[in-house]
């Protein structure tokens, strides 16, 4: 299934929709009203990543929580320094980036179904874990509006909303990095997660919010190369 047979449209239109999705995105990030409610979504993707990362280290993973101003952390037991707590706190920073990348390879082999029910099923998983009722709140009706889209879109539209959300990860994995080193210029962020991998490891806070940073961007221009039309056929064709 190229671009154009998972859209629905022909060539032209459909490259006016990865643009206008990845536009809309971009207005989403960019524009502080929009972005505050819209920042839950990464934050989401944020505690999953570092709760993901917890237990694929072997760490217990205790609970999470969300907060309406956008914060949220993720309780986990097990030893307090070494690789697989560096890991846990890495993983949170990167996470929205990589699982935009990742949509963008389901995108590009036409697994937009897929896609969309793997997220609820993750967005369920992550609820058992949720320790307030925030927490519930958010992941409640972030799970309810992709479900809604799954059942009752047609194929187009899905396809639209999956580009959508996978520009809005890959913008809003990026702007949360310069947020952090922001609140760090003005010492206001002294336990982030730069701040604990500086005590852990040695390097500086900025180096891991460097770190972040290449990451991010890295996954936003591989996946702007393969979000064109083009680039998704060739994609294609490598997955056979």
């Amino acid at each position: 299934m190229d671009l154009t047979e998972l859209l629905g449209v022909g060539g032209e239109s459909a490259s006016g929709v990865v643009l206008g999705t990845a536009l809309v995105a971009f207005v989403i990030v960019a524009v502080r009203r929009l972005w505050l409610p819209a920042r839950n979504v990464i934050t989401i993707v944020h505690e999953g990543g570092h709760a993901l990362a917890a237990l694929l280290t072997g760490r217990r993973l205790d609970g999470i929580k969300l907060h309406a101003d956008t914060s949220g952390v993720t309780l986990s037991r097990g030893k307090p320094s070494g690789p697989g707590m560096v890991i846990m706190l890495f993983a949170g920073y990167v996470a929205p980036s990589l699982v935009g990348l990742g949509f963008t390879i389901l995108l590009g082999v036409g697994r937009v179904t897929e896609l969309l029910w793997a997220s609820i099923v993750v967005l369920a998983l992550m609820l058992i874990m949720v320790r307030n009722v925030y927490g519930v709140f958010s992941l409640v009706v972030t799970g309810v509006g992709v479900f809604l889209v799954s059942w009752y879109a047609t194929p187009e539209w899905q396809g639209v909303f999956a580009y959508l959300a996978t520009w809005f990860l890959l913008f809003g994995g990026v702007r949360p990095v310069f947020e952090l080193q922001s609140k760090r210029s003005r010492r206001g962020a002294q336990q982030s997660d730069a701040d604990q991998l500086a005590r852990l490891t040695g390097l500086p806070g900025i180096a891991w919010v460097t770190l972040f940073l290449v990451v991010n961007l890295g996954s936003l221009a591989t996946a702007a190369t393969w979000l064109t039309p083009e680039a998704v056929g060739r994609l294609v064709g490598l997955f056979g």
